[in-house]
């Protein structure tokens, strides 16, 4: 199979692993739909994908609007989740509950609002593909919430590609990726996190090019359902 002349939407894809997913897609051939919750996100990312991809506003938090959202869409072959505000890392002592809640909310829940109103206008052959990260089997002080919603995520991903089949449901979990992901954490912290994978298996922090090729896999691939593509350069073996 190919992306060629599919349609990819790609929630959550004008920035970081979402932004590369889409220009690898669109480099493929595909018809690439971005979505963000701001407009000027959506702007700059259109500005580096090739003419014809389609931008658009989404709050994932909210459901009628995820639902106007696809509605406006139509159909579609393969829906790409990587949506979410920067890691909530924190202390539980010093943790806001419900920052921690909000952040679920965009990257749990705003998944599950997603999946529900773009399954049924998924082409035969289609796809989906979710994001969750090593956090949940690597888990660092700190990272409670991130672990939960990644074991959330990975668990989510499993049941739907049993009651969503044939539609293929899958997961990627990346390692520490240069996105801005990190934007939260100090800049000297972000430099050590990242130095620090000079001591995995691979060598090198992950570039977001290279995690975008694993979500072109579970796109293109027919026969691989329920299952979580670990593209982490080795974090969880050190």
């Amino acid at each position: 199979m190919s992306v060629e002349s599919k349609r990819v939407v790609i929630v959550g894809g004008t920035s970081g692993i979402g932004l590369a997913v889409a220009q690898a897609a669109a480099h493929g051939g595909a018809q690439v739909v971005v979505a963000s919750a701001r407009q000027a996100s959506v702007a700059r990312a259109l500005d580096e994908l090739p003419a014809g991809s389609v931008g658009r506003v989404v709050d994932v938090t909210d459901g009628t609007a995820v639902e106007s959202f696809f509605s406006e869409i139509g159909v579609l072959d393969h829906l790409v989740f990587t949506a979410g505000e920067a890691l909530v890392v924190s202390a539980l002592g010093e943790l806001e509950v419900e920052r921690a809640s909000a952040f679920f909310d965009t990257r749990y829940f705003g998944a599950l609002r997603s999946v529900k109103s773009a399954a049924p206008r998924i082409n035969q052959g289609g796809s989906i593909t979710l994001t969750t990260g090593v956090a949940s089997s690597r888990p660092r002080a700190g990272w409670s919430v991130g672990a939960s919603v990644c074991g959330a995520i990975e668990a989510l991903t499993r049941a739907l590609a049993i009651e969503l089949a044939p539609i293929r449901v899958n997961v990627v979990s990346p390692g520490v990726v240069r996105s801005p992901l990190w934007r939260s954490m100090c800049i000297a912290d972000r430099e050590h996190l990242y130095a620090a994978a000079a001591a995995l298996p691979v060598g090198h922090v992950g570039e977001t090019n290279e995690i975008a090729q694993a979500y072109l896999y579970c796109m293109n691939q027919t026969y691989g359902t329920g299952a979580m593509i670990r593209v982490d350069g080795g974090t969880v073996l050190v």
